[in-house]
């Protein structure tokens, strides 16, 4: 149901100052517009009478122009309405969305140049999205963006979950301090990354989540990201400010604009009860619908691969070590020696296509498999895959065939090295090459510095390199997972073909020096706010030495942990990471990631602290079967979950996976205890969950 309705306007002049309030369906968030005696667009936002964000200004900087879009505004006209509507998604974490919000457009006119101006404010009951938006006008076209001006001042020196802000990489650790302790942090919090650019001693990313001492749970973000360069937040510690910082391109500006155009949206979760943080759809509700008429072929996958073995230095990306310098198309590998550790082989590929087809996974992701890998990485290359050219022990035809009858989809992988217009160059090929062996869905990546040089991963002509390759896939009906892209923003209820992305620390890192235990109770308050991550989850193995003996990292995780991440971390595409193996070790464990579902009918968040813990129940799409997981931080815990949500009259039996006693995700973390009990509606379990650990339940119809 679409409702347009016309509200009162109040409209306060005094002196020069104009104002107008918006106030949230059921009432508790507020918002107010007014323009300064100056003519600065300003913005005000409170929940339940309490103050969220303070006067904040808006407006732009444009270079060569000493007016630009920052004042001398006047008010010519506003329009207010009320939508409610519910949509169903392709997948997601329920079969229907509410997306319900007033809204107020406000049409601006600045004095002296005629430039024009829309602010577009939508209120939900759950946050705040708004965005500018530049109609078709004579004065105002062709323009460059120096600095965007909107600002977000907060009320105090407010607890932050943050990692440092930076044009290529999210892939930090989670820091947690003060406002007013970021900058004495930052130092410690920018560890090594293959590509990285922070540009700021106080300078922060979104999704920022944000306590306050009054019981708020504050989250800063943006939705909608098309053609625009990425917002990162720069903090003026002094007055507890932040502004939007935007990520420039190599010329150092900050965004291309043709009028007529929109911004992405900046959006205010706020709530005080962090489990509505979580559950708040503003960011798929500020999306567009979807522009993919038939979506048949856009499916949750559930798949292993030859991966983790390459990333703990067990096995390698590459197939010889004869090379020094490759060149496509020149170099022959016909006769080089094999270096013997080369995973993607086609004995060893066939072993995991069997292993998916005799537990039930749907696909096999392969990487390292296509020539050039030698000397891929840090040598600012331009050529430097073709995507269609395999190993010599890699057949294409063969592995085809054989996935085929084992009843297995493969995943293709194609790093492109940062190499953006290689990438395009060859996007065309390389999908066709795709449907033409059987692959329907791309893990991309682009790992090291950015070419052509001097862009950066955030940069708007980057930003609209990973929307043109998610756009040209959806006409060859690949679904596509891209890995050090840019963070995401809600696109993917526009292409739903974007079934998941990593764009921040994942489970690779455990392999690289190890994460904090407690990352995984963060990044559902941050990463995931934008959409699902492919976190590749499951590790079995915590000791790495174990795969490498040259490699002594530790995932600080418990295997518990490990299975209520399937839950805890939403995505339709989920990987079981570990070797085969690892998993034929512990086989009651290996259980949970055969049976949990990847598309859910319903989602409970049951519990929520950032840093500490999440606890979430899902429902599995069309059945009646619910799966639970939770994940800790760095303190033990006990907690009591209540089935009440299960439906009366019917019994269930739960299989629950849970840590031992003396379970800990540094000292114990493959301590793990499985019990079967019987529950209904209403039934209550205790449970435990070890530091750096928690638990997983699965609760089937009887």
């Amino acid at each position: 149901m679409i409702r347009h309705l016309l509200y009162s306007i109040s409209i306060l002049f005094v002196g020069q100052i104009y104002g107008q309030s918006l106030k949230s369906p059921n009432g508790n968030l507020e918002m107010e517009f007014a323009l300064s005696t100056s003519g600065v667009p300003t913005y005000i936002l409170n929940f339940k009478e309490k103050e969220v964000i303070k006067e904040s200004k808006l407006g732009f900087l444009i270079k060569d122009d000493s007016l630009s879009l920052k004042d001398n505004f006047v008010v010519t006209d506003t329009q207010s309405s009320s939508f409610d509507q519910s949509w169903e998604p392709v997948w997601g974490e329920a079969s229907s969305i509410r997306n319900h919000y007033n809204e107020l457009l406000v049409h601006l006119k600045q004095q002296g140049t005629e430039r024009k101006l829309d602010i577009r404010f939508r209120l939900f009951d759950d946050g705040l999205g708004f965005r500018y938006e530049f109609p078709e006008q004579k004065p105002l076209i062709y323009f460059v963006i120096k600095e965007e001006l909107t600002e977000f001042a907060m009320t105090g020196d407010h607890t932050a979950f943050w990692i440092p802000g930076d044009y290529d990489t999210q892939e930090y650790n989670y820091t947690r301090s003060k406002l007013s302790e970021i900058r004495e942090k930052m130092k410690a919090a920018i560890t090594p990354i293959s590509s990285q650019t922070p540009f700021s001693p106080t300078g922060v990313q979104t999704a920022l989540m944000l306590t306050t001492q009054d019981g708020l749970y504050i989250n800063i973000h943006e939705a909608a990201l098309i053609n625009y360069s990425t917002m990162h937040l720069n903090l003026d510690d002094q007055n507890m400010v932040f502004q939007s910082w935007l990520t420039p391109d190599a010329n150092g500006d900050k965004g291309h604009v043709q009028a007529p155009f929109n911004t992405p949206w900046r959006t205010v979760i706020v709530s005080d009860d962090a489990r509505d943080i979580l559950d708040s759809k503003i960011t798929l509700n500020l999306n567009e619908p979807s522009k993919i008429e038939n979506t048949d072929w856009i499916k949750p996958m559930k798949y292993i691969g030859v991966w983790w073995e390459l990333i703990t230095g067990k096995s390698s990306w590459a197939y010889t070590n004869d090379f020094p310098s490759i060149q496509l198309g020149k170099t022959d590998y016909s006769s080089a020696k094999p270096n013997g550790t080369h995973g993607a082989n086609t004995a060893h590929v066939k072993s995991y296509i069997d292993f998916a087809a005799k537990h039930g996974f749907d696909g096999v992701l392969v990487e390292g498999w296509n020539e050039g890998w030698e000397d891929w990485y840090g040598h600012s290359k331009d050529y430097v895959f073709d995507f269609v050219s395999p190993y010599p022990d890699f057949d294409v035809k063969t592995i085809q065939e054989y996935a085929e009858q084992k009843g297995v989809e493969m995943i293709m992988h194609h790093e492109t090295s940062g190499s953006i217009r290689n990438y395009e160059r060859h996007l065309d090929t390389a999908y066709q090459f795709m449907k033409d062996h059987g692959y329907n869905a791309v893990k991309s990546g682009y790992v090291g510095d950015i070419l052509p040089r001097g862009e950066y991963h955030y940069s708007q002509w980057v930003v609209n390199h990973y929307q043109y390759a998610l756009e040209k896939a959806a006409e060859y009906e690949i679904m596509v997972n891209a890995h050090e892209a840019v963070r995401p923003t809600g696109i993917s209820r526009t292409y739903p073909n974007l079934i998941a992305n990593e764009s921040a620390r994942g489970t690779e890192y455990q392999a690289f020096g190890g994460s904090k235990a407690n990352h995984v109770t963060v990044l559902p308050f941050t990463r995931l706010i934008g959409g699902p991550m492919d976190y590749t989850p499951g590790i079995f193995e915590m000791d790495i030495s174990k795969l490498n003996p040259n490699n002594n990292s530790h995932v600080n995780s418990t295997i518990a942990n490990q299975l209520a991440l399937y839950v805890t971390m939403y995505s339709p595409l989920q990987m079981a990471a570990d070797l085969p193996e690892n998993y034929m070790r512990f086989p009651k464990a290996f259980q949970f990631i055969k049976d949990v579902a990847l598309d859910w009918d319903e989602s409970i968040y049951l519990e929520a602290e950032p840093g500490e813990y999440v606890t979430v129940a899902r429902k599995a799409k069309g059945t009646q079967d619910w799966f639970i997981g939770n994940v800790n931080g760095f303190e033990s815990r006990k907690t009591t979950v209540e089935l009440d949500f299960l439906e009366e009259g019917i019994g269930y039996t739960a299989r629950i996976y849970e840590d031992a006693k003396d379970a800990h995700y540094k000292e114990n973390p493959q301590a793990i205890k499985v019990r079967i009990v019987k529950v209904k509606k209403n039934s209550k379990l205790k449970l435990r969950s070890a530091p750096g650990g928690g638990f997983a339940i699965s609760i089937i119809k009887n």
